[in-house]
């Protein structure tokens, strides 16, 4: 049953849809299209023009930082900290864990001379759900602290 409402912008106020009891709530368009969909497993799901409702997959942690000298984190979301382990060497703590190690880690850096390469547990340090190490190394392979390190972790 397709229900109807109309909501204020009352703060911190949970609007219910009544007669709706199937858990999924869709944000249709003016012509009736589905834009958002909210399952019954909470997966967002979401129209952005490529003609179909699919789940949407979050970058859930994300860091800006300076890897020479005094490591120091410029902006992030969800990451708590950066630990320097030596030369090239990151940890990346996060503030809310995931909910499993099969998270994908994307980054990109630069800043100091002969390119960049990110590497992920090069070192055999496992993932846990609240930390990656990554290693960052210059093109020749050589380890080498990089002075822009940006990172993007996604399940």
């Amino acid at each position: 049953m397709a229900s109807t409402i109309s909501a204020g912008t009352t703060s911190g106020t949970a609007i219910a849809i009544a007669g709706d009891t199937s858990g999924a709530l869709s944000l249709q368009t003016n012509n009736g299209t589905t834009a958002v969909t909210i399952d019954t497993s909470a997966n967002l799901q979401f129209n952005s023009g490529y003609g179909s409702v699919a789940t949407a997959y979050g970058c859930r942690a994300w860091v800006n930082f300076n890897g020479t000298g005094t490591v120091a984190i410029r902006a992030s979301g969800n990451v708590s900290s950066i630990t320097d382990d030596g030369v090239g060497l990151y940890r990346i703590n996060m503030t809310n864990a995931m909910p499993d190690t099969n998270f994908c880690l994307q980054g990109t850096g630069g800043g100091t001379t002969g390119g960049f390469l990110l590497r992920d547990n090069s070192d055999g340090l496992a993932r846990t759900t609240s930390m990656v190490r990554i290693n960052t190394a210059s093109s020749g392979p050589a380890d080498q602290d990089q002075a822009f390190i940006n990172i993007a972790i996604f399940r």
